[in-house]
């Protein structure tokens, strides 16, 4: 759609005040309206399905957990391992070149590993480990503070205070959390301490995974620098888990959920939500996005019968609102 877009735009239009040129140039501008208008709802489409699929890996993970005992390494191994190798196809396919001077470039191979081990592998284990202990829309709401440790990363680099409606978000962020994690009663947790120091440390692992890659990104493009740090961290922790010897026992069901965690929860979800990202922006598509945390609270109430109370429910609207204000 790109090169028919620049073909488009770098059409000769005639400038002549006569009626077909006037004609000319009306159908010129209609075609680049249509374009741009199917280019805005393909995006704002796979960004909806890829934050949609994230919310649902939350619940493909908990399913996991409590149905079939899966342990936490050995699914973020077999996770990371063939998420990644589906990314490395692509990678190897389409986009070699960059790939190799990733790697073979010292400094951004430096970031890279960082970013890596830091960031990606550090989230994908703290959120599927609060997910064990609490639930997936707990996990996946909590996930969405990492909007105020990237606010607090440009408040401090910028050298500026917090504007109104940051301090407005962030206040929003703080009374979301308390409700989620006491339900309303302050002398008390309703949810595990560990739980909820897990979801706190899954918001920082997803604001590093914002703010590690900053300088390569623009360089190699997300596929590559997310997709070859998945697989890179499948292999590590392939090596020390060893899944291959402590498989669980899956049913034809629970072969089913682990398809779906990886293909769509990780897979596809990524690859949809940044194309979303490159065709409607970061902004358009991260508002998009917020319907992830929604996601994992229906169909976790749906699928696995968990309930939530009024008090999580207005917790979760809390810190879904406080993106709005923040993004």
């Amino acid at each position: 759609m790109s090169e028919d877009m620049d073909r488009i735009m770098h059409e000769n239009v005639p400038h002549g005040a006569d009626a077909a040129s006037r004609a000319t140039r009306r159908a010129w501008r209609d075609r680049l309206n249509v374009r741009a208008s199917h280019k805005m709802l393909t995006g704002a489409a796979c960004a909806l399905l890829g934050g949609a699929f994230w919310g649902f890996s939350g619940t493909a993970a908990s399913a996991l957990f409590d149905v079939y005992h899966v342990d936490t390494m050995w699914l973020m191994s077999v996770r990371q391992l063939l998420a990644g190798a589906l990314f490395m196809i692509i990678i190897l396919l389409f986009d070699r070149k960059r790939f190799v001077q990733l790697w073979t470039t010292r400094e951004h191979r430096r970031t890279q590993l960082i970013f890596t081990f830091f960031g990606l592998l550090a989230n994908q284990f703290f959120y599927l480990t609060a997910v064990r202990l609490t639930n997936a829309g707990t996990a996946t709401v909590l996930q969405c503070l990492q909007l105020v440790f990237i606010m607090a990363y440009a408040c401090i680099t910028a050298h500026r205070r917090p504007r109104k409606r940051e301090i407005a978000g962030l206040l929003m962020a703080f009374v979301g959390t308390v409700l989620i994690s006491t339900g309303g009663d302050l002398t008390k947790l309703s949810i595990p301490p560990l739980g909820l120091a897990m979801g706190l440390l899954t918001a920082l692992g997803a604001a590093l995974i914002t703010i590690l890659p900053v300088k390569i990104l623009p360089v190699y493009g997300s596929t590559i620098v997310t997709g070859s740090a998945m697989f890179l961290s499948g292999i590590v922790t392939t090596i020390f888990v060893q899944p291959w010897n402590n498989a669980p026992a899956l049913d034809m069901g629970g072969i089913e959920t682990l398809v779906v965690f990886i293909l769509l929860g990780s897979f596809l979800a990524y690859l949809l939500y940044m194309q979303g990202v490159k065709d409607i922006g970061s902004m358009r598509a991260g508002l998009i996005g917020t319907v992830e945390p929604v996601s994992a609270t229906v169909t976790s109430a749906l699928m696995l019968g968990i309930a939530f109370a009024p008090t999580d429910i207005i917790g979760f609207v809390l810190i879904i609102g406080m993106m709005f204000l923040t993004v």
